[in-house]
């Protein structure tokens, strides 16, 4: 599709706006060049392996833990860092400190996967997840300052605790 702007470049931004008073959406599909032009930034999609790279090499600046190594394989934590893959199962337990901390970081501070439910089953969080949820977002208005959502997020979780 091109951009409907300048009709000369593929769209690749694609945007919908809501048009006051009735709320009527309207889309528009123009070209980085010319959502430039409109003010518009456009941030770039980076891989998930260049993600997980960065969180690995930002991890553990701790000297010891980068030159621990497996007894069974022989992998150093260095290694890991910079080929992204583990060698052996035992490698979880060698490396669990920098490894934990890997995880909090790319999971907002979540150590325990708690999983998610298919929508086709009904897609109901367990009690547990909305717990998880309900804290995180409450963390995250506290932060915000936000203290009147945060006092609705902690109300919701002390119903939810009650049960």
């Amino acid at each position: 599709m091109l951009c409907q702007r300048c009709n000369k470049s593929q769209a690749t931004v694609h945007l919908l706006d809501i048009v006051p008073p009735d709320g009527e959406k309207r889309e528009r599909h123009v070209c980085e060049q010319c959502a430039a032009e409109e003010g518009l930034t456009v941030q770039k999609h980076e891989s998930i392996g260049a993600i997980l790279d960065g969180f690995i090499k930002q991890s553990s600046k701790d000297q010891q833990s980068v030159d621990e190594v497996c007894p069974d394989c022989g992998l150093t934590f260095r290694e890991f860092r910079s080929q992204g893959l583990l060698g052996c199962p035992r490698d979880y337990e060698v490396f669990s400190k920098p490894l934990a901390a890997l995880i909090e970081r790319a999971h907002d501070g979540a150590t325990h996967h708690i999983g998610k439910v298919p929508a086709r089953l009904g897609g109901e969080p367990s009690v547990h997840a909305k717990m998880v949820r309900l804290r995180r977002q409450m963390q995250e208005a506290v932060a915000l300052e936000d203290y009147e959502l945060a006092a609705k997020l902690r109300d919701r979780l002390s119903e939810i605790e009650q049960l």
